[in-house]
């Protein structure tokens, strides 16, 4: 009674769609099932934070992913807030449960030597061709983002200074120095864009091919795809690997995180450490494959 109540409540006074409600309703099903196994005298009034936990480490040991397990915390936080609108529990038990953490994926990125193939064995036939192997290169060199590479003008690469101007979320603009071979490349592909389009629409460093209007985030997508599909081994294939990889291998040859920090345009220390994850799971990987007795059997005390 006291779901089927919760449930009529979200419906019409909290407008929840017929999806949600389903859910909701399943979710507190298992949970009622669940202590009802343990005792049939249990109620919801009864319910304390143990009996919760003990749910959390069954899903767990069932290979309940954090994140279904957090869903169904939630579903049954909202039914103790709503048991206790109403009057039927004096506080939740919901206080002092907390749910397992998700386990953050680690950024998939290029490695150095799958990265120099991209950029040096490609053909360079006409300007299409050479924009496109320059995006890759400006993506990788400077860690910018996709919408930030689309927004760059060519007043906003500094050659005498060798540094790019990036405009990035919420407006913030930043500052990314370069080396001599990108400032080598930039300079070839401009001359060439300017030979190839003389005429064009926006002050944009990289333009479609036909028109000289600005690149749009499908084309660059796409084009980025097409040329990390080269790589077999990559679970994913996006812009957003090219900034990973920069990162990656910024790291590896000793870069502070504080900079790279800076570079990216992260607002928090937390979401560049990400990639010291990264680094660490390289180095064990290299040293499996390196060291002569990373795999052997035995030991002090073996045969």
């Amino acid at each position: 009674m006291l779901i089927d109540s919760f449930l009529e409540y979200l419906r019409v006074e909290r407008n929840y769609s017929s999806k949600t409600l389903v859910s909701y309703k399943n979710d507190l099903r298992q949970f009622e099932d669940f202590f009802l196994r343990k005792d049939t005298e249990l109620s919801w009034q009864a319910i304390d934070a143990d009996v919760i936990r003990q749910w959390v480490m069954q899903m767990m040991a069932e290979k309940y992913t954090a994140t279904s397990v957090n869903r169904k915390l939630s579903a049954l936080r909202s039914f103790f807030r709503y048991l206790l609108l109403r009057k039927q529990i004096k506080s939740s038990p919901m206080m002092n449960v907390k749910g397992p953490k998700k386990k953050k994926p680690l950024p998939v990125f290029v490695k150095e030597r799958d990265m120099d193939k991209l950029l040096d064995d490609v053909e360079l036939t006409d300007f299409e061709s050479v924009r496109d192997r320059m995006i890759l290169e400006v993506f990788y060199e400077t860690g910018i983002r996709l919408s930030e590479l689309i927004g760059l003008d060519d007043a906003d690469v500094d050659f005498g200074m060798s540094v790019i101007k990036v405009t990035g979320k919420r407006n913030k603009q930043r500052i990314i120095p370069f080396g001599e071979e990108l400032a080598k490349d930039l300079m070839m592909y401009i001359q060439l864009r300017n030979e190839e389009l003389p005429v064009r629409d926006s002050e944009a460093l990289f333009v479609r091919t036909k028109s000289g209007k600005r690149m749009y985030p499908v084309l660059v997508y796409d084009l980025v795809k097409k040329s990390l599909s080269r790589v077999v081994a990559l679970k994913k294939r996006s812009p957003h690997v090219l900034r990973h990889s920069f990162a990656t291998s910024m790291l590896n040859h000793d870069a502070n995180l504080e900079v790279v920090k800076e570079l990216l345009g992260h607002e928090s220390l937390a979401a560049t450490e990400v990639y010291t994850h990264t680094t660490f799971e390289e180095l064990k990987q290299v040293y499996k494959q390196a060291h002569p007795r990373a795999f052997k059997k035995g030991g002090l005390y073996g045969n």
